[in-house]
């Protein structure tokens, strides 16, 4: 059984990823101690395989529009605090992974491979691979908990 369906494998190979990808990650990893925030193995081998990549999306998915992401962590510099109370109050080391919809949310992972939109509210996209789907089909992240 393939990992993705044909449409998110097509997606994310158009972006440059292959399967078994794998670049370094300690720059992304290491950036966030200085804000506190301590890295985790899925967030190393989220970013092995993922870290770098672009997805240019747009148009309507399936319960939000489609919209552009990027994996590149030190787009969240400076919001360590962010990610850090988030984390609390869901009781998860939540690591910086990129943002979604051109920087408007940022994106973070969990020790157990969920991934997060990481705003004034807490959303999930769900476990991988199940949230790489759900962010390039356009499935609407279940809101978590709510600052606003």
């Amino acid at each position: 059984m393939e990992k993705y369906p044909v449409e998110v494998d097509q997606v994310l190979r158009a972006a440059g990823w292959t399967p078994g990808r794998q670049v370094d990650p300690e720059s992304w990893l290491s950036a966030f101690e200085a804000e506190g925030l301590k890295s985790h193995a899925a967030a190393r081998a989220f970013l092995t395989e993922f870290g770098g990549i672009t997805v240019n999306l747009s148009g309507p998915g399936i319960t939000r529009s489609r919209e552009p992401f990027e994996f590149d962590p030190l787009l969240c510099e400076g919001e360590g605090d962010r990610f850090l109370e988030w984390g609390e109050e869901v009781k998860k080391s939540i690591f910086p992974i990129g943002v979604l919809d051109d920087g408007r949310f940022f994106l973070g992972i969990d020790e157990d491979s969920r991934i997060y939109l990481v705003e004034t509210w807490l959303g999930s996209f769900g476990l991988m691979p199940e949230a790489m789907t759900g962010l390039i089909t356009g499935i609407q992240a279940t809101v978590i908990s709510d600052d606003s």
